[in-house]
């Protein structure tokens, strides 16, 4: 079995005497798709955040290729931004309106100090999340939201990242741009090789996208395995509830 891409051993986060996280631990492997699921206050975001190294636990440690994140030092930041990159929930208030889209998806690329001219590499992301190359020079505002969400994700790829965090990625899209943007990231995952951990209440999504799913019910994980054995025989009532909100994510019967 290849070692862990991602590794979180033992993660702990309180804040203002409250746990938010509690002894979570979890491995994600090259081009593996994890799914992180539970309800409201279930502790998934402060879990995504801190495999993002954009917040410092209070106990334990994220790894990247079993070298420990260190949230306090830039150049261990600069290195695991270039290869973890997130997605976020809501595509509209997440690109600067004064900056053009070319200029706004090479971002991540500047703020990494990769040097150069950027042009093709801006082009080569909007075909591959199905927008044409003059994209680059509109501004935000004139895309829908599933489109600004498409452009989220090539911003995402722009360093080449080996895993993507996605945050409830499609909760703010309706359910047939919703299930295109779901599609575009496995089809990326599966032709780059690329990792991705999705946070995710919705279990429709998770369903379609990921392999293994874990189950964090506040702050502690209750359940995890593949997606088909968990969501078959769910274990924990948590589960139970979640797999009884499922919306139908076919537009068709939808």
């Amino acid at each position: 079995m290849t070692e862990p891409l991602l590794q979180a051993r033992g993660l702990v986060r309180r804040y203002r005497g409250t746990t938010a996280l509690d002894d979570v631990s979890l491995q994600l492997r090259a081009g593996e798709r994890l799914a992180v699921v539970g309800e409201s206050g279930s502790g998934k975001s402060t879990l995504a955040r801190l495999l993002l190294a954009l917040d410092t636990p209070d106990a334990g440690t994220v790894a990247l290729d079993g070298r420990p994140v260190r949230p306090g030092s830039p150049r261990s930041l600069r290195w695991f931004r270039r290869r973890v990159q997130t997605v976020p929930q809501d595509p509209g208030r997440s690109f600067n309106p004064r900056m053009r889209v070319g200029e706004a998806v090479a971002e991540p690329l500047a703020c990494l100090q990769v040097h150069g001219d950027h042009t093709a590499r801006v082009a080569e992301l909007l075909v591959a999340v199905g927008l044409e190359p003059d994209a680059a020079h509109r501004w935000p505002h004139e895309f829908s939201g599933g489109q600004r969400q498409r452009l989220a994700v090539a911003r995402a790829l722009a360093p080449r990242p080996d895993v993507l965090v996605a945050d409830e990625p499609v909760s703010a899209l309706d359910v047939v741009v919703r299930l295109q943007v779901v599609d575009l990231l496995a089809r990326l995952s599966a032709a780059e090789g690329l990792a991705l951990v999705v946070v995710s209440h919705d279990l429709g999504v998770v369903q379609r996208l990921c392999e293994r799913v874990l189950v964090l019910d506040a702050g502690r994980v209750v359940e995890q395995g593949p997606v088909g054995q968990v969501f078959t025989a769910p274990r924990s009532e948590v589960t139970g509830r979640l797999l009884d909100a499922v919306p139908v994510l076919d537009p068709v019967t939808a």
